[in-house]
């Protein structure tokens, strides 16, 4: 969440496209985690979302709209890969921390980060890292954003190689 986006969803530019951005981002993983805890399917959660969530913090104040259409490719498209998704980020944890083992908050986070640096090849990998670790700062207060950023940066790394070197100016 950035661009004058608060953690508490309240807006400080509420129109500024970024933080519209962010706040798709915020709505997808909790919706992700919301599919994950109720074993619901992609369009009924788009679906609740827009029309009780969207635009609402947690406790139902209003908050920034988030762009829609980011937040329902997100949520589809995790659906849509989520095994290939979990391969990808197992594949970068350590053998003591299986995925199965990880909060499920934090595998929706990952998840979502994993498709958008996968699908998502316009958004700059350091974008999508960045808002994760924020979205990740929403609800941990802990080590977790920093296993957030580590485990994005590496499967960045394995995608899109070169790109965050580049970014550096790294050559």
């Amino acid at each position: 969440m950035t661009d004058g986006a608060r953690r508490d969803g309240r807006a400080g530019r509420e129109s500024a496209p970024g933080a519209r951005l962010g706040a798709a981002r915020l709505a997808a993983v909790q919706a992700l985690y919301q599919g994950d805890l109720r074993g619901a399917g992609a369009e009924s959660l788009i679906a609740e979302f827009r029309n009780h969530r969207l635009g609402q913090d947690i406790e139902g104040s209003p908050a920034i709209p988030p762009d829609e259409a980011l937040f329902s490719n997100i949520v589809r498209g995790v659906a849509a890969r989520r095994e290939e998704l979990d391969r990808m980020i197992a594949e970068l944890l350590p053998p003591d921390w299986p995925l199965a083992r990880i909060e499920v908050i934090l595998r929706s986070i990952l998840r979502a980060g994993a498709f958008e640096l996968a699908a998502h090849l316009s958004t700059p990998a350091r974008v999508v890292i960045t808002e994760y670790v924020e979205v990740g700062h929403a609800f941990f207060f802990g080590a977790e954003p920093r296993m957030i950023n580590a485990v994005l940066d590496r499967l960045a790394r394995k995608l899109r190689p070169g790109e965050l070197d580049e970014d550096r100016g790294d050559r």
